[in-house]
């Protein structure tokens, strides 16, 4: 009675071998990159906000302003604020621009997949990807590197669900191709920027926005509800550089005879997995085939 139960150990064991490599194969597909966040008409403006602009002593502003509704009242300030760009005061412009605030605030809120980082964001260096704390909230001290790898397409998304602060001095920066277009801060209520901050990326405010003495933004700021508070700044819109892929001609030459690999490697990470799981196949089939044969051979002597 016992042989009855040996073909059952070999369907068990050909579903692991099938199954085992399925796993590996699956651990090498890449994970999909972070999709950006469309800002529709948002896109032309430094400046966005829903209720105040406020401006206090020599701030320069590269972009679109724009106010909707004014609630509070015109922009104040403006005679000392040196504006490349359109003042939208309660226009239809500003109003389409609020709209697509909206929907970009949500786009980004709803980002995924997310990791969980911790609240302060000083001293960490962080790869593309979409991030959010336990807190609910972020704070920088000291300097967040945001590494886009190479790739100038890389994408980078903060989730609060109440505020972010930076500390005096602090620095955001983007290395190795990465771009200030591509950094994207979804604020659950306020954001304040300490004094002479260095900031890179887009806020998306749900309330308001403040920029403290001397502190510089590449990116925009964009207040759905509140108002936007400036003291001595400088706010440059935030542009994508078009990225073309370089053209290049590749020219095999056949070797003659035998090649003499030096000993090096010649494949990528991509060799290593498929020879892993093909390594795995073989040692699967060579193992069912001798379990089989010996099944057979004790069936025959029985």
């Amino acid at each position: 009675m016992a042989h009855m139960h040996r073909p059952r150990t070999i369907r068990i064991t050909i579903i692991a071998l099938i199954v085992v490599p399925v796993f590996v194969l699956a651990g090498l597909t890449p994970v999909a990159a972070v999709a950006p966040v469309g800002l529709g008409t948002a896109d032309n403006f430094a400046v966005l906000a829903g209720s105040t602009i406020t401006n206090t002593g020599p701030t320069t502003i590269t972009g679109d302003v724009g106010l909707h509704p004014a609630g509070g009242g015109s922009p104040t300030g403006f005679a000392s604020v040196t504006l490349n760009g359109t003042l939208h005061d309660a226009d239809t412009v500003a109003l389409n621009a609020k709209t697509d605030l909206v929907t970009a605030y949500n786009t980004a809120a709803g980002s995924l997949p997310v990791t969980t980082v911790a609240t302060e964001l000083g001293a960490q260096t962080l790869p593309a990807g979409v991030y959010d704390s336990a807190s609910g909230t972020f704070e920088i001290t000291g300097t967040l590197t945001l590494d886009a790898q190479g790739d100038p397409n890389a994408v980078f998304i903060f989730q609060m669900e109440t505020s972010l602060t930076t500390a005096t001095s602090s620095v955001v920066r983007v290395i190795n191709a990465g771009q200030a277009c591509n950094v994207f801060w979804q604020v659950g209520s306020s954001a304040t920027l300490g004094t002479s901050t260095t900031f890179i990326g887009n806020i998306l405010a749900l309330t308001s926005i403040t920029l403290v003495t001397s502190t510089t933004v590449e990116g925009r700021l964009l207040a759905r509800n509140g108002a936007v508070t400036m003291d001595t700044n400088t706010i440059t819109r935030a542009t994508c550089a078009q990225v073309t892929p370089p053209t290049t001609t590749t020219t095999t030459t056949l070797p003659v005879g035998p090649v003499d690999t030096g000993g090096g490697s010649t494949g990528g990470v991509e060799d290593l997995g498929l020879l892993l799981v093909g390594g795995a196949l073989l040692v699967g089939a060579v193992g069912v085939l001798g379990l089989r044969r010996r099944v057979e051979r004790k069936g025959a002597s029985s």
